[in-house]
C-alpha cells in the first residue's frame, strides 16, 4: 500500500501541473481578451481545485501515516538541523498547503464575483501564485 500511495503522490502532480498551466494560460488570455466566463471555465477551475485537494490529502496521508522520511524526521528531533528532514518535514508540506490555500481562495472568490473580467482576474492571479508556491517546493531531484 505504501508504494501505491507514494506512486500516486508522485504521478498525480503531472496531471495537476499540466492542467494548471493550461488553466492559467486560458484565464490570463481570457482576462485580457474580454471573453465571457462560461461553464467550461468554471469546470476547468474546479477540476484544478479538486486535483490540488486530492494531492494534498494523499500527501497528508503519506506524511502522517506512511512516509518513512517524515516519520524519521519527526522522531529524530533533528528536523530543522538536517536539510533533507527540514525539506520534507517542514518546507515541502507547509509551502504546498499555502499554494493550495491560494488556489482555494481564488476559486471561492471568483464564484462570488458577478462580471467575467473579475472572475478571470481573480482566478489568474490566485492560481498563478498558488502554482509558483507549489513549483518552488517540488522535490525536483527525486521527482523527475
Amino acid at each position: 500500500m505504501e508504494i501505491g500511495i507514494t506512486h500516486l503522490h508522485s504521478t498525480l502532480p503531472y496531471i495537476f501541473l499540466v492542467t494548471m498551466i493550461i488553466a492559467i494560460a486560458i484565464f490570463w488570455s481570457k482576462r485580457f481578451s474580454g471573453a465571457e466566463f462560461g461553464k467550461n471555465d468554471k469546470r476547468f477551475a474546479l477540476i484544478n481545485l479538486i486535483l490540488a485537494h486530492l494531492q494534498l490529502i494523499i500527501g497528508l496521508v503519506l506524511y502522517i501515516f506512511i512516509s518513512p522520511i517524515a516519520k524519521a524526521a519527526r522522531e529524530s528531533g533533528e528536523m530543522m538541523s538536517d536539510p533533507n528532514y527540514r525539506f520534507y518535514g517542514v518546507e515541502h508540506i507547509s509551502v504546498m498547503i499555502i499554494g493550495i490555500v491560494l488556489i482555494t481562495i481564488g476559486y471561492s472568490k471568483s464564484k462570488r464575483q458577478e462580471d467575467s473580467a473579475s472572475k478571470f482576474k481573480t482566478l489568474s492571479l490566485f492560481y498563478t501564485l498558488g502554482l509558483v508556491f507549489i513549483l518552488s517546493r517540488i522535490p525536483w531531484d527525486n521527482w523527475l
